[in-house]
């Protein structure tokens, strides 16, 4: 009796700690963990900072220029050289006018980038949630998969002892029991087969999240949980997908660009006032300078901005169709799993169950072989694989559509 307690005490012991260290985790949490320390996140957000910083730098003028000026200036000579009568000194200040609103293009520009970065930026945050979406469901459907068929072991073996007891008995022979002993082996092999890739799935899940640490999981989100997917118009997709609006940006900043080099293109005087002294008399100096566009009037800057613009405008074209193309196949293939899930899969499992349990009840009242139990049973195992797999695949398959939709946080 005492050992009986010491031993329950000791299995309480090892079992409940690792209970606790397992970590609950549903989609959503998944997603939201991913989205809230994933470095990629943080390198879309320090992009946006840059092409903040930039537009700043573009809304700011010229400085002024404070120059200082000697001239004739000399060492030796007849008369003798004074140099507050005979040099001339100058002190002015000398401004840039930029012309042709060139503040204001480069402000625009420089907005449009950003808007550009905020926008890979929600791509970016897009993409890692469709990449969670697809590991979380890869993880549960591996999970699943090993469960079943370490469930599976534990009842064969008892199918193992029964065969045990009836070759001990003389009531069947010994070539039966050998029989069900390889399938026996060939099940606990694929059993941790299952649990390999069930470990590789919840390592690659957190990798997707951006964690450092792998702890064992408990994944909530059921895989028959399958919702129905959002109904939008392809109007409605090339609106909300994020391909879509900085491919539209895209033309808007080539198209600032372009304004840009143009504005360019207009000389910018420089205005000069100041103070000079010559002959021991202070006057005032001005002057203005003038650049001549003679030769550089930035024409191979604006045929540059002209070719950007239809550049973006063939890019913009060419994402339109991969969209199109992508929300029809992944509806397509949504479809087709649904009722391949439906009509096909969940039948067959039901029939393949009900087969196992005629074979298995058959052969036990000694109406029925080995063979046919055993294919009975390996029937019921492939059909419960196959099922879980395409069940998780339409999982995956509303992620895909949800991902072609835009409708991804």
């Amino acid at each position: 009796m005492h050992l009986r307690v010491w031993m329950l005490c000791v299995c309480t012991l090892t079992v409940v700690p690792a209970l606790s260290a397992q970590v609950r985790l549903t989609l959503a949490d998944a997603v939201s963990e991913a989205l809230a320390g994933n470095p990629q996140v943080a390198i879309a957000a320090a992009r946006v900072a840059v092409a903040q910083g930039l537009r700043h730098q573009a809304g700011l003028g010229p400085n002024p220029r404070l120059i200082l000026q000697s001239e004739n200036t000399r060492f030796y000579g007849s008369p003798p050289f004074s140099y507050p009568r005979d040099a001339d000194s100058y002190a002015f200040l000398a401004q840039t006018i930029e012309t042709g609103g060139k503040r204001q293009r480069r402000v625009e520009l420089a907005t449009g980038n950003v808007r550009r970065s905020e926008l890979e930026q929600q791509l970016q945050r897009q993409q890692i949630a469709s990449r969670v979406s697809l590991a979380y469901w890869v993880a549960a459907g591996t999970a699943r998969s090993r469960d079943l068929l370490k469930q599976e072991v534990a009842s064969f073996e008892r199918v193992v002892q029964f065969h045990r007891d009836r070759v001990r008995e003389g009531a069947a022979p010994e070539v039966d029991l050998l029989r069900i002993e390889v399938e026996r082996d060939r099940l606990t092999a694929s059993a941790r087969t299952a649990a390999q890739d069930a470990e590789r799935a919840r390592i690659a899940l957190f990798r997707e999240m951006g964690k450092t640490e792998f702890p064992l999981l408990d994944l909530v989100d059921q895989p028959e949980a399958v919702g129905p997917v959002a109904a939008l118009t392809i109007a409605e997709v090339l609106e909300k997908r994020p391909e879509m609006r900085i491919s539209r940006a895209a033309i808007e900043q080539a198209r600032a660009n372009l304004r840009l080099q143009q504005a360019n293109a207009k000389t910018d005087p420089d205005a000069q006032l100041g103070y000079k002294r010559t002959f021991g008399f202070n006057t005032l100096y001005a002057a203005i300078q003038i650049p001549l566009p003679v030769r550089n009037r930035n024409q191979g800057q604006i045929e540059a901005a002209v070719a950007e613009i239809r550049v973006a405008e063939s890019s913009l074209a060419a994402t339109e169709a991969l969209v199109r193309s992508d929300l029809e196949s992944a509806m397509k293939d949504y479809e087709s799993r649904q009722k391949l899930l439906t009509e096909t899969l969940r039948p067959m499992q039901e029939r393949a169950d009900e087969v196992f349990r005629i074979a298995d009840a058959a052969y036990r009242e000694g109406g029925s072989d080995i063979l046919r139990l055993l294919d009975a049973e390996r029937t019921k195992i492939e059909t419960q694989l196959a099922y879980t797999r395409n069940l998780i695949e339409l999982q995956q398959s509303a992620v895909a559509v949800a991902t072609a939709q835009g409708n991804l946080p």
